[in-house]
């Protein structure tokens, strides 16, 4: 069997043939760093740290990059507001960014690399597109010359009109072409800003990622993924550059993420309709929220309740409750049941799971072969006599099924006073940073875990609740 994969650059189902035997490279458009993340925001590492587990659960070596995008006219003004440099706005909500997503079960990238790490790779590869006649620089900014790009629209299958139209482009006497997008942005005065071929100035959105594919990936990478709404103008606008400049492919495959709706509506910041993934996370739990994530297919979209959380936390509770049930039989000494067909039905479900996830990365039927072998596993320990041997299978397949996923399913276990003490720590530091957000989800998290916190005028008094 191979892994097939849903393209939306061939706009149809494929089968995974990595570039390099049993290697992945694998990059995903991550935050613009300004505030916290929405609960919208959280759905494409949810979903690309699954597409990674499986990845590797079926034996590849995967070098996964995920960027920062910490300068911006975003994050520029929400500095202003605040009367803080940029900097340390982007830091402040990089390491909130982690928090929140650590929690949710995603693990770190290989590499996060920043814009203002990598300026100088940026202005290489706008120097190298200026030099092919590609770009062209207008009163301190560098423009990329779109309709001198043959493919330009490709990924987004509309021609140069329809985009052009679809862009709301303004008028701009700085372009040789309206259609043509910023690579290299003039300072303005007050603005944090790098020295240049062009004069002082910061990158533009769309080159930072295909410099960061080119300096950690290479030329051509296996899998380019994000949200929906970056195939326009965004992952259209890396094609054109890296292509242009190195007249390869950019990547064998491009995955997009479905939205999250509100009342059958998008989710975002602009439209105001937007819910905190760190409200959500106190409210429901992180490991609840990531498993209401997984239950759709990555690339259909979510209509986000409470009610539908509230479901997906009882169904995540069944789960464990057959595992805890497997845990406690395999603890009894008397134990010597027939194997009968149990490891063969056992094998099956393995089987069943690898084909649901083979196909587009299929979570939502992966978790509906997770709730059949729940059902085999009850059914299996209502025998009168049981196997060791098939209890610990089933458990196995439990195990595995559940890192794939990127869940637990083990009852939680009691958190060590050390642990505590640092937790409360973390909640100290982000209180002095005045990040009150962050440092309530500490505390409310703590309490989940019955750890009751108590401000007194002497500091942080704990105690098991």
């Amino acid at each position: 069997m191979s892994i097939k994969v849903y393209n939306s650059l061939t706009k149809k189902k494929e089968d995974f043939i990595p570039i390099e035997e049993g290697k992945v490279s694998m990059y995903v458009c991550g935050p613009t760093v300004y505030n916290y993340i929405h609960i919208g925001n959280a759905r494409p590492p949810i979903v690309y740290d699954m597409v990674r587990r499986y990845l590797e659960y079926r034996g590849y070596d995967v070098t996964f990059i995920s960027n920062f995008t910490d300068v911006d006219d975003k994050i520029i003004r929400a500095a202003n507001e605040l009367g803080e440099d940029v900097f340390e706005v982007a830091n402040r909500f990089i390491e909130a960014y982690h928090h929140d997503t650590c929690a949710l079960g995603v693990r770190e990238a290989d590499v996060h690399p920043r814009v203002t790490e990598t300026i100088p790779e940026i202005i290489s590869f706008i120097e190298a597109l200026v030099k092919k006649e590609y770009a062209y620089e207008s009163k301190g900014d560098v423009y990329f010359r779109t309709r001198k790009f043959e493919g330009y629209g490709k990924l987004s299958s509309q021609s140069i009109e329809d985009l052009r139209s679809g862009a709301r482009i303004e008028v701009d006497e700085r372009k040789e072409d309206p259609i043509d997008f910023v690579l290299w942005k003039a300072a303005k005065e007050g603005e944090i800003s790098w020295n240049s071929p062009w004069g002082e100035g910061r990158p533009g959105w769309h080159i930072e990622c295909s410099a960061m594919v080119k300096k950690y990936l290479g030329d051509t990478i296996d899998i380019h993924a994000g949200g929906q709404d970056l195939t326009f103008p965004h992952h259209e606008n890396e094609i054109a550059q890296s292509e242009a400049l190195t007249g390869k492919t950019m990547a064998n495959y491009w995955l997009h993420n479905g939205f999250i709706n509100i009342d059958n509506e998008k989710m975002s910041k602009s439209l105001g309709n937007f819910v905190l993934a760190n409200e959500i996370i106190r409210q429901h739990s992180a490991e609840v929220v990531r498993f209401f994530m997984l239950t759709a297919h990555y690339r259909s979209p979510i209509n986000f309740s409470d009610e539908l959380l509230e479901g997906a936390k009882s169904g995540l509770e069944r789960l464990k409750t057959a595992v805890s049930s497997l845990e406690y039989r395999l603890g009894e000494s008397a134990d010597f049941g027939e194997l009968g067909d149990w490891n063969e039905r056992i094998k099956a479900l393995q089987e069943r799971f690898i084909e649901e996830m083979d196909d587009d990365f299929n979570s939502a039927n992966g978790i509906a072969v997770l709730f059949d072998l729940a059902k085999e596993a009850n059914r299996y320990l209502r025998e009168e006599r049981t196997s060791k041997e098939v209890l610990q299978a089933f458990l196995s397949l439990f195990n595995e099924f559940a890192d794939v996923l990127g869940i637990t399913l083990h009852q939680q276990k009691d958190l060590l006073d050390e642990e505590i003490e640092q937790l409360i720590e973390d909640r100290n530091q982000a209180r002095k940073e005045k990040n009150f957000a962050l440092a309530d989800q500490i505390r409310d998290n703590l309490k989940e875990q019955g750890i009751i916190l108590e401000d007194t005028a002497q500091g942080v008094r704990w105690k098991r609740g």
